[in-house]
């Protein structure tokens, strides 16, 4: 899997009121959406931490559309369609008064982010609205649909797909913000990318099903005599727990792609690598620790024990 090479093509620069104000608005959505990325992009110096909030933003939007109840699968395509088409337009030079485009072509501009990558956010985003063959040259196995559920993916192979779309393809824009020179960290960033969104998807169980989706592999349901419509009623968590214990396995052989990774990136950037790293693993141990129990409540960091990892983090980058 690799990203297109080309580059922003500029003949049009916002005014610097612009580019503050566009990095204001990415800062407060940031701010209000990402309960985990902001106390990371913290510790980062202040320009890097804009544009990362840059990138946020846009992935928000995508989400956003993506999983808007008002609009038809039809509808939401398109607006997707329409929204990477505005990114375009504005990365070919074309004025734009939208601050999280302006943000992120700036952006995109500072850190020489391959236009590809952006592109295979949205395309990842875009495999929510047409499970299993949204923006894939081959595409995977055929989607399972059972009593007002979908079973997005056959195989955990088919999953990583996905997963790499829309969270190593992160990790690979991330890498470009935080500076780096060995190509060796690019693997590594897409399996910490990879680890992130495991946990997240362990973690979403029911509120995915409540949206009709659902994560876990159909192969992987089967091996524990599950199945999806289980997660349409009150699941028991017992009979889930090892199917979700085995997904936790997996995120924990990834994550350790996180601490090798630490090493590659520059020296002002791996404070909040370590931080994000941390906050997601505590997370995932977290959901350990109750057995495995996503469905009595959402599992999430109280803000005490994120700003415990935050500390160490500020340490960090002044020692």
């Amino acid at each position: 899997m690799s990203a297109g090479a080309q580059q922003v093509s500029i003949s049009w620069t916002p005014a610097p009121a612009q580019l503050t104000m566009a990095y204001s608005v990415c800062r407060g959505i940031t701010r209000s959406n990402a309960k985990n990325f902001y106390y990371a992009f913290l510790v980062l110096p202040k320009r890097k931490r804009e544009s990362l909030c840059a990138v946020y933003a846009f992935m928000r939007r995508c989400d956003d559309i993506a999983d808007d109840p008002a609009l038809t699968v039809e509808e939401r395509r398109y607006k997707l369609d329409v929204w990477l088409e505005a990114l375009h337009r504005v990365q070919q030079g074309e004025p734009s008064d939208d601050p999280i485009l302006l943000g992120l072509t700036d952006t995109q501009r500072r850190f020489t982010i391959p236009a590809g990558l952006l592109d295979e956010l949205a395309m990842g985003t875009a495999m929510d609205v047409e499970p299993g063959t949204a923006g894939l040259e081959n595409p995977v196995s055929p989607v399972v649909p059972v009593s007002g559920l979908t079973v997005q993916y056959q195989t955990f192979e088919d999953l990583k797909v996905y997963c790499y779309r829309v969270a190593s393809v992160v990790g690979l824009v991330c890498i470009h913000i935080f500076g780096y020179r060995d190509p060796a960290a690019e693997p590594l960033a897409e399996q910490c990318g990879l680890a992130f969104q495991l946990t997240n998807i362990i973690r979403d169980v029911k509120e995915d099903a409540a949206m009709g989706r659902v994560y876990l592999p159909q192969e992987d349901l089967a091996k524990f005599g599950l199945t999806a419509a289980e997660l349409l009623s009150a699941p028991e968590p017992a009979r889930f727990r090892p199917l979700l214990a085995m997904e936790a396995d997996r995120a924990r052989e990834y994550y350790q792609a996180g601490e090798q990774l630490n090493s590659y990136i520059s020296e002002d950037s791996q404070p909040a690598l370590w931080v994000l790293v941390n906050i997601y693993r505590k997370l995932l141990e977290k959901i350990a620790e109750r057995q495995y129990d996503v469905f009595s409540g959402k599992v999430s960091l109280t803000v005490s024990e994120k700003l415990r990892i935050l500390a160490k983090g500020f340490l960090q980058r002044i020692t």
